[in-house]
């Protein structure tokens, strides 16, 4: 899955004849899963039209600051624009465009969504051999990266002057190449290797008959989704649930039983990073199990239950330098059970849930979890939805290897 896949990328088109190659540009965008609005200068549509760049991106293509054809000239908002964005791509960079980028002359909506802002800029020029090698435009170049923009060098090759060198805009599979290496680069979890625990387990009674527990698997699969948009190698170790990873790159392990659990998490903990335990495991299995259907014949049925192996007990004691996250699911004396986790277990840290909590528990959208360390620093958070508290928790092994 390309590293583009969910990215917000706004698309600046300056006045180049290279213009006519973003059509192909957007749809490797949409191709790779980003989300796409294109800013045309009102040169660029005498190269391309607003109307193939719409269709393509699938979203309405600004070039002004108001749409003069609308009666009621509704405001083309520059900043919400240049807020809206994962990352701004110019591209073709003309000489002109990159000489008001790097002096802010602001005469048209492209530079204003510019200088508005707060995401990378990426910029690809293009222009004729003379042109890109003139003092001006190197000194635009100079500018720009003392900005923090990052330049998509020109090509080599022939040029509408007919002349050949260097000064083609780089082709848009190239473009895409250089931002997806850029982004991947820079990704925070990047060589990171995580293993995650997810959903519930089932202990076999009989052939159809189970114990298990409530757990949808959601909060698992939310962190290992997070996990591998942050650039880490992700081995997610699930039990039955009806989830699916988002992201392709995640490598599954379907289980059933807490000690398939416990076989695959020891198969994989000594060569990982980070450990969190998100499953929720049953503590307690049939200690026989029939081979046959029980039959419903006597007015009264026990089952002689033993128990499980601590999947998160056995993961603290072989720890060696893996950050190991578990999870507590408490209903009272919540802090103090979960510290005496942390300690029996050897967690580097804590997610306590509660279910005295409205929002919480097992089969909910949202969650409202507590952050305690080894230290017994306390950190309430509010009530979020999952997909968020997956990333306070990659936040959370995002901060231990920058203090490491």
């Amino acid at each position: 899955m390309s590293v583009l896949n969910g990215k917000k990328i706004l698309l600046g088109v300056s006045g180049g004849i290279a213009a006519y190659k973003t059509a192909s540009l957007v749809r490797l965008f949409i191709k790779a899963g980003a989300h796409v609005q294109v800013i045309m200068t009102p040169a660029s549509k005498d190269f391309v039209t607003p109307l193939t760049l719409s269709t393509l991106s699938k979203n309405p293509v600004h070039s002004s600051f108001f749409n003069q054809d609308d009666e009621d000239a509704v405001w083309n908002n520059h900043v919400e624009l240049g807020l809206w964005a994962d990352l701004m791509l110019i591209a073709p960079a003309t000489a002109n465009t990159l000489s008001k980028m790097a002096t802010g002359n602001c005469d048209n909506l492209l530079i204003a969504t510019y200088l508005s802002a707060k995401c990378p800029v990426y910029f690809a020029p293009a222009m004729d051999l003379d042109m890109y090698k003139h003092p001006s435009t190197i000194s635009s170049f100079n500018a720009l990266k003392q900005f923090g923009n990052i330049i998509i060098p020109a090509e080599k090759g022939e040029l509408a002057s007919g002349l050949s060198g260097e000064g083609r805009m780089a082709e848009p599979e190239n473009i895409v190449a250089f931002l997806e290496a850029d982004l991947e680069s820079k990704l925070p979890l990047k060589g990171k290797k995580i293993l995650i625990t997810a959903g519930p387990t089932y202990e076999a009674i009989d052939p159809v008959r189970f114990i298990g527990n409530h757990s949808s698997g959601k909060m698992g699969f939310d962190i290992a989704n997070q996990a591998a948009n942050l650039g880490a190698e992700v081995i997610l170790v699930s039990g039955p649930t009806h989830f699916r990873v988002k992201n392709s790159s995640i490598e599954v392990i379907s289980v059933m039983s807490a000690q398939e659990m416990y076989e695959a998490c020891h198969k994989y903990y000594e060569n990982v990073d980070v450990a969190i335990a998100a499953a929720a495991v049953a503590d307690y299995r049939p200690k026989e199990v029939a081979l046959q259907k029980i039959k419903k014949n006597a007015e009264e049925f026990s089952i002689e239950l033993e128990k499980t192996k601590d999947i998160l007990f056995s993961l603290g004691a072989a720890k060696k330098d893996q950050f190991l996250i578990g999870f507590a699911l408490e209903t009272e004396n919540e802090i103090e059970n979960a510290k005496l986790k942390i300690q029996k277990k050897n967690l580097d840290l804590i997610v306590l849930n509660s279910l005295q909590d409205a929002g919480a528990g097992f089969k909910k959208e949202t969650n409202k979890v507590t952050f305690i360390d080894k230290n017994f620093n306390i950190e309430p958070m509010e009530l979020k939805s999952k997909e968020f508290v997956a990333v306070d928790i990659l936040n959370k092994v995002v901060s231990h290897f920058l203090k490491s």
